[in-house]
């Protein structure tokens, strides 16, 4: 299995990456660090694991199947 988690460097997306690739997931993990940071991800070491630094508001092509998306791609202020 596959999965894209944009915003996955956020608290509530490193999270998510984090427990899905112990359990197996193959994870691709999309944040553009406006909100999020590299920090929260660092630890994540894995072949399961691929971080793109991106904005999901341009496109961006991945190469082979994605079985979910998980967006957390969000900044948690209004304001911002």
């Amino acid at each position: 299995m596959r999965v894209l988690i944009t915003g996955g460097a956020g608290f509530l997306g490193s999270h998510l990456c984090e427990f899905l690739v112990k359990k197996g997931v193959e994870v691709v993990c999309m944040d553009n660090l406006l909100t999020g940071d590299i920090a929260n991800i660092a630890h994540i070491r894995s072949e399961k694991f691929l971080f793109i630094h991106h904005d999901v508001t341009n496109y961006i092509y991945l190469e082979g199947d994605v079985d979910y998306i998980l967006h957390f791609a969000s900044p948690a202020s209004p304001i911002d």
